[in-house]
């Protein structure tokens, strides 16, 4: 979600090293056209706020670690319409993306400082000190990690006073189908809290079974 420029229990075990190419647990909630509605926290040292936030996956193709969707944020103060971004995501399955973003302005400190936000990576992070997590296999993992990094504004222009230039770290539940996240942008305040639960809609989007990514 764009923002301003700024002025549950941990699982008991985890798998093993990764032995080969795994992909993250299959989740019928994390597919084309799930839909999800919450909050997240945009407060500042002036002024607590929160915006409503809803979110549609249009895109999934877990072979390659990617998936995208739109982000809407419906009562933007300074905004007269609903705000619409269009995001694409990197799904953490050792294969094609590790914990480490090596990107976006984000160290591997800042990486570590994000991640441990969520109890449910505590059991990982001895393994992702030493190579990212690479050897980890996640394969069969209650959680999904990701990082969704918004491309566009769908409906407003450039000049609508809000940035897309920061990230999310995000963690999925595959048991209940809930999101959360923290945005890092060097320039907004820090960790802005996502939290979204998945809805009942009805799905649309498109898939990436047979699609041939650049």
């Amino acid at each position: 979600m764009p923002v301003r420029v700024a002025e549950s229990s941990a699982p008991s075990q985890v798998s093993g090293t990764n032995s080969g190419n795994t992909s993250p647990p299959a989740c019928t909630l994390l597919s084309v056209g799930q839909a999800f509605s919450g909050t997240q926290n945009v407060s500042s040292l002036q002024k607590e706020e929160a915006w409503r936030v809803n979110v549609r996956i249009q895109g999934c193709d877990l072979e390659h670690g990617y998936l995208c969707g739109t982000m809407e944020a419906l009562n933007v103060p300074m905004a007269d319409t609903p705000v619409v971004t269009f995001w694409e995501g990197e799904i953490v399955d050792t294969k094609n993306y590790t914990f480490y973003t090596g990107k976006w302005e984000a160290s591997p400190e800042d990486d570590k400082r994000h991640w441990t936000k969520f109890p449910s990576f505590a059991p990982l992070l001895n393994q992702v000190e030493v190579d990212g997590g690479k050897s980890l296999d996640l394969s069969n993992y209650p959680y999904i990690f990701m990082r969704w990094k918004e491309q566009y504004f769908v409906n407003v222009g450039t000049d609508c006073g809000l940035t897309i230039a920061g990230f999310y770290y995000v963690c999925f539940s595959c048991s209940d189908g809930s999101i959360n996240g923290f945005y890092y942008d060097p320039n907004s305040s820090p960790f802005q809290k996502l939290e979204l639960k998945s809805t009942n809609e009805g799905r649309s989007g498109f898939s990436f079974s047979s699609y041939e990514l650049q």
